[in-house]
């Protein structure tokens, strides 16, 4: 299902956009998908990984790369997700790569989102919010994150990804996943853990996206403006 998602959105690349190609699972059709219409005649196409191995995938597909200092804007991101609400929304990083997909994402006048239907919740939260932060005292820096959800009316379990052998990112800093099971206000959630020395960037993906295609049994679901 997720390959139709995909496929719709590669419906919407024209020749000579700069796109943001995103991390994941679905993503990757994506970028299959693109290096595909590549072959067929689409032309003039370059591109920004968000990460370590969506760069050797295109490349692999010889999609041209360039990084964003040089192209600065994108017309385009095209990305996976987590979780999703109705007001697009998001909660993103379960792949770990989150700080360079936001960066990207930022820089795009467009953000697709990619996703089967089951990622549509009414209330985020059920996903684990994952929240990067330095290796340096991240103990501490963990507790200051508990303290900053509890201050945002928030409880749950922090714990440090891969435990004792930690998830390493792309950027070299480790992931806290929050199990929250629920966020009653995403955005007093993101400000305050963006206040904790140590923070690199947390999960939440607050008004990034302008569409989502969604993929289900019973055909593909738009939301927002393609």
């Amino acid at each position: 299902m997720k390959q139709k998602a995909a496929l719709r959105a590669l419906e919407t690349i024209e020749s000579g956009m700069k796109l943001g190609l995103g991390t994941g699972s679905t993503a990757r059709y994506f970028v299959d998908g693109l290096g595909a219409k590549l072959t067929d005649g689409l032309s003039g196409i370059v591109c920004v990984p968000t990460s370590e191995a969506t760069r050797e995938q295109a490349e692999n597909l010889n999609i041209k790369l360039a990084p964003l200092d040089e192209l600065q804007r994108l017309d385009i991101t095209v990305d996976g997700a987590d979780e999703l609400d109705d007001a697009l929304r998001l909660i993103k990083g379960g792949g770990g790569a989150l700080l360079r997909e936001k960066i990207v994402a930022a820089a795009s006048d467009k953000m697709i989102v990619i996703a089967d239907d089951t990622k549509k919740v009414a209330v985020l939260g059920a996903f684990d919010l994952p929240v990067e932060v330095n290796m340096f005292a991240h103990g501490a820096t963990a507790r200051a994150i508990a303290g900053a959800l509890k201050a945002t009316g928030h409880s749950g379990a922090v714990k440090l990804r891969g435990g004792d052998t930690p998830f390493i990112t792309d950027g070299g800093h480790y992931i806290y996943d929050c199990a929250l099971k629920a966020i009653n206000d995403p955005e007093a959630l993101a400000q305050a853990l963006l206040s904790v020395p140590g923070v690199v960037e947390h999960g939440l993906f607050l008004g990034y996206a302008t569409a989502a295609i969604l993929a289900g049994t019973d055909g593909l679901e738009e939301v927002g403006n393609l």
